[in-house]
């Protein structure tokens, strides 16, 4: 091992993985593992000795990262354990589907783990709603009785809230990953009792709950509002999405909805809130980033689901009393969003396709309990889309 403060273990080897997580991982001074289950890339990152993360925008710099390993989680499991077993700190960026797919490797590795070591950082890179929570609980579900207890006192579980914009890449970069220059990385400090680890491209925060859904409600539901919104207007790319009035008149929209919310709930300054949100809106015309509509806009069901960025804001306007119509105009868009090579788009497409109601559909796509205020205002949506 090279110099370092330590090991840390990175689920999820890809874009995001390498060119913020991983980053920021090895300016702290970690040596990062990189654990994925996609064989080309593991051992592309195997026989690497390096590779670039190259940032666009204002003020945009080149960073080298150095100092990895990889293991591929797959065909190699014990290697992974061992890295966890050993590890500093793990944390992950696979998306919140994949969460339960890791955990029985990181269960292990707690089991494994020294009962004499300092505590295992976990902590959940994702874009959803206290990820590592979810990812603790699926950790636990592997845990046999009889050790859950002991393995989980080896680690703590930190619910972070990450934000950058890392678009699909262009062909032939390698290893290589453009960014943007922006990123947030928001941690909660309580569960650490003044222990947590030094990361200076972190801030650790005492509760995480306005940061994540600051975040979520304005950065996720905007980008997605845009890419479908973009879609359904024949846009390609992000920025020149945004560009059309029709679009952004929507996403500006969506966002006083969900700013509205977002004031009351956390007792925001109003006026700080409104400066986020125009510095968000203005990450979504960078013309640097060569975003596409059709990547923002992918995984739409998980994007129409019960706590992501859509429902999540929009169920607590209905349930406040208030239609949240430009919300609800972008969930329409949503259905819209037919991309045969996004699994999920074609299996919404079959859904909208089949004999189901136009409640059930909704239901089953929202998630949302039966009576719900927000379910009548959806289901005209669907009976639109099946329409058109």
């Amino acid at each position: 091992m090279s110099d370092s403060v330590g090991t840390a273990v990175h689920f999820g080897a890809g874009n995001i993985g390498r060119g913020f997580v991983g980053l920021l991982l090895h300016d702290a001074g970690y040596e990062v593992v990189f654990a994925d289950v996609a064989a080309p890339l593991i051992d592309a990152l195997a026989a690497a000795d390096s590779y670039t993360v190259h940032e666009v925008g204002a003020g945009a710099v080149d960073h080298e990262v150095t100092n990895f390993r990889a293991v591929n989680s797959a065909t190699d499991e014990q290697a992974a354990v061992d890295e966890v077993a050993s590890a500093s700190i793990v944390t992950c960026a696979v998306g919140p589907t994949v969460l339960k797919f890791i955990a029985p490797v990181i269960a292990r590795g707690l089991v494994e783990r020294s009962a004499d070591a300092a505590p295992l950082a976990v902590m959940a890179c994702e874009n959803a709603l206290n990820a590592t929570d979810r990812l603790r609980e699926f950790i636990e579900a592997q845990l046999p009785d009889d050790q859950r207890e002991a393995a989980l006192a080896k680690a703590v579980f930190a619910n972070t809230a990450v934000d950058r914009i890392v678009p699909a890449q262009a062909p032939g970069q390698g290893l290589d990953v453009t960014v943007e220059t922006y990123y947030e990385w928001a941690v909660d400090r309580t569960p650490f009792h003044g222990s947590e680890p030094t990361l200076p491209g972190a801030h650790y925060v005492d509760g995480l709950a306005a940061s994540i859904e600051r975040k979520l409600f304005t950065v996720n539901t905007g980008h997605a509002t845009v890419a479908y919104q973009g879609f359904v207007a024949g846009a390609d790319k992000i920025s020149d999405a945004v560009a059309l009035p029709v679009v952004r008149s929507a996403l500006e929209a969506v966002l006083a909805e969900t700013s509205e919310l977002l004031i009351e709930r956390h007792e925001l300054d109003p006026e700080v809130h409104r400066a986020y949100v125009q510095a968000i809106i203005a990450r979504f015309e960078n013309p640097h980033l060569p975003d596409t509509v059709t990547r923002v806009g992918r995984q739409p069901l998980r994007k129409l689901s019960r706590d992501e960025r859509f429902v999540s804001p929009a169920a607590a306007i209905a349930e406040g009393g208030t239609e949240p119509t430009a919300l609800l105009d972008a969930m329409g868009a949503a259905l819209h969003f037919d991309v045969e090579d996004d699994e999920q788009s074609v299996e919404l497409q079959a859904l909208l396709a089949s004999d189901a109601s136009d409640a059930d559909v909704a239901t089953q796509i929202t998630g949302l309990e039966a009576g719900h205020p927000l379910l009548v205002p959806f289901t005209a949506r669907i009976a639109s889309a099946r329409a058109a």
